[in-house]
């Protein structure tokens, strides 16, 4: 795969870590940088970490379903891009958005949210990617997208919330749909 796909991959597994940081930076409008460059180590770490822990676990499996490969790739990213979309359309615009800062809890989200990048690596593995670039990549975009969307969180409130999850799970669809008709045309 190559590092345009990759990237893309990165960028809708970063849609949900988006958000919660937006939110983060809503909840936290007197953030000091230095904490929110904690809260994004953390999501990156578990992003990236997560993918590579669902790769190697992939790459066990990958001999007995080789063949279906396409089929679980297209089956993983759509069903994460679904839920995404589900979850942006339904949450509630004035639902209060949880403090991060606690330790605890911000474990907690960045397993939560990272748990569709363990699906990803699972796919990752199936299709023999080189992981330690991709969960470079991964971790180097979900960073990004949490100090940004903190930033944006500081200035422009709660207006973006649902929208990033969206379009983050529109991404993930788009790149099963790629990944399968790439292997079906091949």
């Amino acid at each position: 795969m190559d590092f345009l796909t990759i990237f893309l991959i990165a960028l809708g597994l970063s849609f949900d870590t988006f958000a919660v940081s937006l939110s983060f930076g809503v909840v936290q409008n007197k953030i000091l940088f230095w904490q929110a460059s904690r809260v994004a180590i953390v999501l990156a770490i578990f992003q990236a970490g997560m993918t590579v822990m669902g790769y190697f676990l992939g790459s066990l499996v990958s001999d007995f379903i080789m063949s279906a490969d396409h089929w679980v790739a297209l089956v993983l990213l759509c069903f994460l891009g679904i839920r995404m979309i589900v979850e942006g359309i339904t949450r509630k615009e004035n639902g209060k958005p949880r403090d991060y800062t606690r330790t605890r809890e911000l474990i907690t989200v960045a397993i939560g949210t990272s748990i569709d990048a363990f699906a990803v690596g699972i796919s990752f593995g199936l299709l023999k990617m080189q992981i330690w670039l991709s969960g470079v990549i991964i971790g180097a975009v979900t960073f990004i997208a949490s100090m940004t969307a903190i930033r944006i969180g500081k200035s422009a409130g709660t207006r973006l919330g649902q929208r990033v999850e969206v379009v983050g799970g529109v991404i993930l669809i788009a790149i099963g749909v790629k990944i399968f008709l790439e292997h079906m045309l091949g």
